[in-house]
C-alpha cells in the first residue's frame, strides 16, 4: 500500500509544518505504508522523506526533470521517477497511490490536490483524499469549497469526500 503526499518544497514560516511532515512520514513508514511524493530533498518534502527513510520506509519520488534546480532531487530514495511534465508527475503519482494526503504547501500542492479531487469527482478514481490539518492551515480552503458548493459549482459529494485529519494515524483509518 502507498500514499501520495502533496506538500511544499519550502518549509514554510511555521516550524510545525516541517514537524508535521516528518511525523507523517515516520507514522506511514512504521505502519508499512509506502510514500509517493514530489521527490525533493528540501523543505517539507525533504522532512517527509528523511523521516520515512530513517524508519526504513519505502519512499518513491516523482519529479519533472526541469525542476531539478528548484526542488533538488533527494539522493537517498527507494526509487526516483523522472518525468517530463507536471501532468505526467500527477498521473504517475495517482497510479502508484492507494490514497492521497495534502499537508501545507503552495500552488504546486494545491494544483496536485485539485487535480486529484477533480479526477475523483468525475469518477477516475475512488481513493481517499485527505487534508492533514496543521494549526488550521486548511480552514480557508475548506471555507472556499463550502462556498463553491453553496453556489452550485462543486457537488456536495465532492466536498464531503475531502476529509480533514490531524495525523497519519487518523489518515490510515481511511485506507481500510
Amino acid at each position: 500500500m502507498r500514499v501520495a503526499v502533496f506538500l511544499g518544497s519550502s518549509a514554510g514560516r511555521q516550524p510545525e509544518y516541517a514537524a508535521a511532515a516528518a511525523d507523517f512520514g515516520r507514522q506511514l513508514a512504521r505502519a508499512g505504508v509506502g510514500i509517493v511524493y514530489g521527490g525533493a530533498s528540501v523543505g517539507m518534502m525533504g522532512a517527509l522523506a528523511d523521516a520515512a527513510l530513517a524508519e526504513g520506509g519505502e519512499v518513491i519520488g516523482v519529479i519533472p526533470g526541469g525542476l531539478f534546480g528548484a526542488e533538488i532531487p533527494h539522493p537517498g530514495l527507494s526509487r526516483m521517477e523522472v518525468v517530463s511534465t507536471m501532468h505526467e508527475r500527477k498521473a504517475l503519482m495517482a497510479r502508484l497511490a492507494d490514497g492521497f494526503a495534502a499537508l501545507p504547501g503552495g500552488l504546486g500542492t494545491l494544483d496536485e490536490l485539485f487535480e486529484i479531487l477533480t479526477w475523483q469527482q468525475i469518477g477516475l478514481h475512488a481513493k481517499p483524499v485527505a487534508l492533514v490539518d496543521v494549526n488550521g492551515f486548511w480552514d480557508p480552503l475548506v471555507q472556499m469549497l463550502l462556498a463553491l458548493t453553496e453556489a452550485g459549482f462543486v457537488p456536495q459529494a465532492t466536498t464531503r469526500s475531502l476529509v480533514r485529519v490531524q495525523d497519519a494515524g487518523e489518515f490510515l483509518g481511511l485506507l481500510g
